[in-house]
């Protein structure tokens, strides 16, 4: 009899998981499941604790799903990457394995890994999916058979395979096999920090519900609504697919079970444009490895001169920089692990074009924090927000935090809530606050703006024209 093991990585669940689906095709296989958690690694990566807390949920969660199935769920916990090719080595021998399933990682390090246990383990077939994906990299070129550099021509392209043929869903595996009763609490030796199951669905059945509820109600007011942080118009399922509670392809299904115009441009069409981009990322970051080594996509700008500030650095990082709207953002990421997507495009501006501190700080700052913590959306993110990565802003462009703030919480509610100090100002003034504050001789427990900003962008635009000249 045929020994299958299914190695999940940031995959988490039993609907729609293609290496699971693979390992239980054959009905006489005796199918085991293995998770091995890194704690060192994680902390050599910033993980942030909310989302190692989520993550533990999650795992839990599988362990029971695949209880239920008859597949026994191996844990371990190790160091490093170094570690786990030696762990699988010693359970394929242990388990006489026949078989290694697994879905791939794009991040530059988890391809090496892969790539050196396939050369390390013998007799054993092992078999890679492309799983975290709707198309596999490589799958959507340009016509010179090049990666495309910007997201539009992608997107229309991506748009023309999904038309061809979409994705198909695989089912969860039948039973096995009698359903494991006795199962320990799994858990790990690294920080943990409670996170709102009722923003965070916290198992795989409540992350269904959460996208199939989302689709129906909310996918075709996306457009209208997405920009304004006061009010729920985001999915908040970006943390599940983090971690792989639920597919891009489960998504994509779902959104067009409801929203069937959402290919043609109509309703959901702009969620859809979402889910591209976190696919343009990572099809990126598998063809550049660089990105996943702290380099810019575009070499000049890496000549620019930053700043450094460690006292303006804290005072973004805090939610004190005297800019509601930056506050306000800073201070729900810290407080709950997440921040609106249009907030994370305003705060990374200010810090990086407002007080000149390199990108790469911030983008490990919010990797620390984020429950939604993923590598290739949270590096495109920032690179386009200082404009070193593809399909850029222009450097000259420099969110204003001031008008931004006016444009997209224009009552102050969002600022209200996160920034209680302000809470007796007027709607009109609340974002410049001091300007209001020395009009009425008022004394406001609030900090002065850390920066002058058309100061700020003068210096900045010098510093980026010096370093494309360089």
């Amino acid at each position: 009899m045929p020994t299958h093991l299914v190695w999940f990585r940031a995959d988490l669940r039993v609907h729609d998981n293609i290496a699971l689906a693979a390992a239980c095709r054959a009905k006489d296989a005796n199918v085991l499941a293995l998770f091995m958690a890194t704690p060192e690694q994680w902390r050599q990566h910033d993980m942030a604790p909310r989302q190692a807390a989520l993550l533990r949920a999650y795992l839990n969660d599988l362990q029971h799903s695949l209880a239920g199935k008859g597949i026994p769920l191996i844990y371990k916990e190790v160091n490093d990457f170094a570690a786990q090719l030696q762990t699988v080595q010693e359970i394929c021998k242990q388990h006489e394995v026949t078989h290694l399933f697994y879905n791939y990682q794009y991040e530059f390090n988890e391809q090496q890994r892969d790539r050196q246990l396939e050369k390390m383990l013998e007799g054993v077939v092992c078999e890679g999916f492309d799983d975290s994906v709707m198309l596999a990299p490589g799958s959507v070129m340009t016509g010179n058979h090049e990666m495309y550099k910007v997201f539009t021509p992608f997107k229309n392209a991506f748009i023309k395979r999904l038309k061809e043929a979409l994705p198909e869903c695989v089912a969860a595996p039948a039973v096995r096999g009698e359903a494991i009763k006795e199962l320990p609490e799994l858990t790990f030796d690294y920080p943990q920090q409670p996170f709102d199951e009722a923003l965070f669905p916290a198992d795989e059945k409540a992350a269904i519900a959460q996208l199939r509820q989302f689709c129906k109600q909310d996918a075709g007011y996306y457009d209208a609504r997405r920009d304004f942080p006061a009010i729920e118009g985001t999915s908040r399922l970006s943390a599940c697919l983090a971690l792989g509670a639920i597919s891009p392809r489960q998504c994509l299904h779902r959104l067009l079970a409801e929203q069937p115009q959402a290919l043609e441009g109509g309703a959901g069409s702009v969620w859809l444009n979402e889910l591209i981009w976190r696919e343009f990322y990572r099809h990126l970051m598998t063809f550049h490895p660089g990105l996943c080594k702290h380099r810019p996509f575009i070499g000049w700008t890496d000549n620019v001169k930053w700043q450094s500030n460690d006292k303006q650095l804290k005072a973004w990082k805090s939610g004190q920089t005297g800019y509601p709207i930056v506050d306000a953002a800073m201070r729900q990421l810290n407080e709950t692990g997440w921040m609106h997507n249009r907030l994370r495009m305003i705060t990374a501006s200010f810090l990086v074009k407002d007080l000149l501190i390199d990108w790469r700080i911030g983008e490990r700052y919010f990797i620390s924090q984020l429950i939604d913590g993923d590598l290739a959306a949270n590096n495109g993110g920032w690179q386009w927000a200082a404009s070193t990565g593809t399909d850029a802003a222009p450097y000259f462009r420099i969110f204003n935090p001031t008008t931004q703030g006016q444009k997209f919480d224009a009552d102050g509610e969002f600022i209200r809530r996160w920034v209680p100090e302000l809470n007796g100002i007027p709607a009109k003034a609340i974002h410049e606050p001091w300007a209001w504050a020395d009009k009425q001789r008022v004394k406001l427990d609030y900090p002065r703006p850390i920066v002058d900003h058309k100061q700020a962008r003068v210096a900045t635009l010098a510093a980026y024209e010096a370093a494309r000249k360089a």
